[in-house]
């Protein structure tokens, strides 16, 4: 089922868009909805979109759910310099 899907973009953007266009062969729907499906079907954990050494790597740290991973960064480096 389509739908009409009204957008408000930038007049320079839409004359990029529409070189882009033809340069692919693509219609500017076809290419909204192929980043819209991009976009919508990448999910936390789906390690199919992550690249081979991330995917690798993902998930080897357990970290104390305690902890502010924000203030991990800081200190580490705070130990490191000084």
């Amino acid at each position: 089922m389509e739908t009409i899907l009204t957008l408000n973009i930038d007049q320079d953007v839409i004359k990029n868009v529409e070189i882009y266009a033809q340069y692919t062969q693509k219609s500017i729907s076809q290419l909204v909805e192929e980043y819209l499906l991009s976009i919508s079907s990448i999910k936390p954990n789906n390690f199919e979109s992550l690249g081979p050494i991330t995917r690798q790597l993902a998930g080897i740290i357990n970290l104390d759910k305690k902890i502010d991973h924000k203030e991990l960064l800081p200190q580490t480096l705070m130990e490191k310099y000084l």
